[in-house]
């Protein structure tokens, strides 16, 4: 079972949850907003306890990413909750949930003026593949190429197989300092020096091409 110690916030109790009180009529109770991470070693159900502990203290679940690394589930989920509920709420929530490998969880909490969990992405954002060989030193050389360009990376996956390595990153360009038609020369000679095939094309088109339709 999970223990305090694995869970990074302060003044962390194992005490359950006092019942929420209900907010007087006429009143309509203020939302407070929470980034979860979580890693564990994986196993099935994790993600039906997690999401069970957000739902047993009427959380309501804005977005969830996951992904398994070297047998390890790392997770990290928005959810917003009634203003009564608090961090330590979640955090002893958790540590009852029973398993044998512990959790460690981060908790933070937005300001309403920061949550921006249901902001869509922004209309410059563009999606960028990239592919080459397996060698140390891609993914730092495509971050930094988005850094000296002052391009923000909204999202990053990558994969490797039979020495292919693939990664795809959502790009935010609203700062970019270069025209687009500068950056894609830029950046296909950036590939071309470093054995790399890039592709760089506008959220919506990305999304329109790779539509998978449902039987």
């Amino acid at each position: 079972m999970a223990d305090c110690s694995d869970i990074r916030d302060e003044n962390c109790t194992t005490s359950l949850p006092n019942k929420l009180q209900q907010p007087q009529a006429g009143v309509k109770p203020m939302k407070k907003h929470m980034i979860i991470s979580v890693m564990s070693k994986d196993r099935p159900g994790i993600i039906a306890s997690i999401t069970g502990a957000i739902y047993h203290l009427g959380g309501d679940l804005a977005d969830l990413n996951q992904t398994v690394l070297c047998g390890y589930l790392t997770m990290i989920l928005s959810a917003s909750f009634d203003g009564e509920v608090t961090k330590e709420d979640l955090v002893a929530a958790i540590s009852h949930i029973k398993t044998e490998s512990k959790f460690e969880v981060s908790i933070k909490e937005l300001s309403s003026s920061s949550d921006n969990a249901t902001e869509e992405p922004p209309s410059e954002t563009y999606i960028l593949t990239v592919q080459g060989p397996n060698k140390a030193g891609i993914v730092h050389g495509i971050s930094q190429f988005c850094f000296d360009h002052n391009i923000n990376i909204l999202d990053l996956a990558t994969t490797l197989k039979k020495d292919q390595y693939t990664m795809a990153l959502q790009l935010d360009l609203r700062r970019c300092s270069f025209e687009l038609e500068t950056l894609q020369k830029e950046l296909y000679d950036y590939a071309r020096k470093n054995d790399l095939t890039v592709m760089i094309q506008h959220n919506d088109i990305f999304q329109v091409t790779h539509e998978i339709s449902m039987p």
